[in-house]
């Protein structure tokens, strides 16, 4: 190879089958100056423009939430990943994470997320020509603004068994669509909604809807328990005439369009759960600080230390998986970006990781609103504080994009069949590792370096992920599909698996660059390693002993503690540190 050859990013889900790199993994230190550039001035519209009317927006101002929308069209910000020739900027990737995470706003991050996500990105992907010409300059100008119509009464995550349907006229000209659609989010303002239904009863088909269509209405506002400042409301179709130019990519390819718009999705959801997390550590930590019981403020106790140490390790956790993720995407483009088919590929290659981190990032969350509560006490429970807004407002995101259950299932099903199809050698590397079980030493979990022991210990997660995988597949073959529970445990295996690396490379690539300087993230590492241990024991057990018992199992078991032998550390003395460093710093901070 060529010095100056930049080697192909690796597979999709190749983490658990081959080791990476530290300079090989993108984290948030290697955020570029224009992208921070362009992360300010959302940030900036955020605190001057957004927060002052928060209040507002959860009354369900809509011309507001749609003035707030167009003055980021003038900003450029609706238009980041859409090519030039719509108005766009053709920004990378990255930079939408970026944006993602900034702009986590309450409800109004819904609005904003569902118009330049699935509000637009089903034209921007699947559209013809004429259709993105019509829709998107407007679309990125913020003078349109978009929504997505899929989920029905009798259809939530079964998407294939939606009954809208569509006739088509006689003479071709267009499509008569009845049906009623829910939960749709900008539905009270949105003026283009991408909408699924069935034409001929079995091709699943998307369409485009303009809202002034004779025939289409919008229902009542839901009475939401959180986010109430965004709008969600059903859609109704009464022989509605949808002329045959506004089939959105070919009939019967409804249900990939709706695939791979909704794993889009999940690529920015995390990074937005991410964000949120901060403002709400921030908080936390601000409340910490100014409140006083038995005569020392509560950021002097032990336990509150601890809750937020967990929130930082936990937040610098998914913040590492995110923008690993972010930067194989980006690799995978190579830096051509503007170009709609090579960045649906792309995605594609990394579903994986997508779903992973959707399902990371919205319980990271919900688990940091409820330790902000949790520290702000009985004062968390009103209204008027902002932790019972953040909690409200957090447990959507573990059902939006597929609710978290669909995407442990999706993880562990697109990895099998990736396998099955020899995209990813995953059977080899199972067999491999059950072999492994009979020679005499694995390895004595020593290493160099500040985390040494942690690298070891990662690479044998991998092996008892992959040695449970394996015995599972082997005893259910193609029934394992109908095991739920098990593709679940598999699931969180792999989950595990892609948080403790992602963190871990962060933190050798951050050492290799700044030495000491590095300490926080080593100490956040180690905890949160020496934490998953037991949980990565637990799912494995789950795994072996729903398939065998008896002395086969206990010989399964003989060779999981095998791989998962480790010494506990101290981690109330690194908690403590980590606590004692965002209190001094008034925030997060990696």
């Amino acid at each position: 190879m060529d010095a100056k050859e930049v080697a192909a990013p690796p597979a999709g889900g190749g983490f658990l089958i081959r080791e990476s790199e530290p300079r090989d993994v993108f984290t948030p230190e290697d955020i570029n100056e224009e992208q921070r550039l362009v992360g300010r001035t959302v940030r900036d519209f955020v605190e001057q423009d957004i927060v002052p009317n928060l209040d507002r927006i959860e009354k369900k101002d809509w011309p507001l939430t749609r003035r707030l929308l167009r003055r980021l069209g003038d900003l450029g910000v609706l238009g980041l990943e859409v090519p030039s020739q719509y108005g766009g900027a053709e920004l990378d990737k990255v930079t939408s994470l970026v944006v993602s995470e900034e702009l986590t706003a309450g409800s109004f991050s819904v609005s904003y997320g569902a118009h330049v996500g699935i509000g637009m990105e089903p034209i921007l992907f699947f559209g013809t020509e004429a259709q993105r010409q019509k829709f998107l300059p407007k679309m990125v100008r913020g003078e349109l603004i978009g929504a997505y119509a899929l989920t029905e009464p009798t259809a939530g995550s079964d998407a294939m068994s939606i009954r809208t349907k569509a006739v088509r006229a006689p003479d071709g000209s267009h499509y008569v669509l009845s049906g009623q659609k829910q939960f749709i989010s900008n539905a009270s303002f949105a003026d283009v909604f991408t909408v699924f239904a069935k034409v001929d009863g079995d091709k699943h088909t998307a369409f485009i809807v303009e809202r002034n269509t004779p025939g289409f209405s919008v229902g009542e506002e839901e009475h939401k328990m959180g986010i109430q400042g965004s709008s969600t409301a059903s859609l109704f179709l009464e022989n509605a005439k949808i002329p045959a130019d506004q089939v959105l990519g070919e009939i019967g390819q409804g249900f990939k369009v709706a695939v791979n718009i909704l794993n889009m999705g999940r690529f920015k959801l995390a990074a937005g759960c991410i964000g949120a997390g901060k403002h709400v550590l921030r908080q936390a930590i601000r409340y910490a600080a100014e409140r006083q019981q038995f005569g020392r403020p509560l950021n002097a106790f032990g336990l509150v230390k601890h809750k937020l140490a967990e929130m930082a390790i936990r937040t610098y956790i998914g913040e590492s998986m995110v923008y690993r993720t972010g930067g194989l995407v980006n690799d995978s483009l190579g830096g051509v970006h503007g170009d709609p088919p090579a960045a649906m590929r792309a995605l594609e290659e990394y579903a994986v990781e997508c779903a992973i981190n959707k399902v990371y990032g919205s319980e990271v969350l919900d688990y940091v609103v409820d330790e902000g509560v949790q520290i702000y006490g009985g004062y968390g429970f009103i209204e008027e504080y902002p932790a019972a807004r953040a909690y409200r407002d957090s447990r959507i995101n573990r059902l939006f994009e597929g609710t978290n259950e669909i995407n442990r299932l999706l993880t562990t099903g697109m990895l099998l069949r990736r396998a099955q199809r020899g995209r990813l050698d995953l059977i080899p590397a199972a067999m491999a590792i059950a072999q492994e079980l009979t020679s005499p030493a694995l390895g004595d979990g020593t290493g160099t370096g500040p985390l040494g022991e942690e690298q070891h210990l990662v690479a044998m997660v991998k092996k008892a992920a992959l040695f449970a995988a394996g015995v599972a597949v082997q005893k259910y073959l193609e029934t394992i599909e109908e095991e739920q529970e098990v593709l679940a445990a598999i699931a969180d295996l792999v989950i595990e698996t892609f948080a403790m690396e992602s963190g871990m490379l962060r933190a050798l690539k951050a050492v290799e660059r700044d030495g000491s300087e590095a300490a926080a993230k080593v100490a956040m590492v180690r905890v949160y390693i020496n934490d998953a241990l037991p949980r990565v024991d637990a799912y494995a057990k789950t795994v072996l002993a729903s398939v065998d018992e008896g002395d086969t199992l206990r010989t399964e078991l003989a060779g999981l503690r095998r791989f998962l032998r480790y010494t506990p550390i101290n981690t109330v003395a690194l908690r403590r540190e980590i606590a004692d460093r965002l209190i001094a710093q008034g925030r997060y901070a990696a």
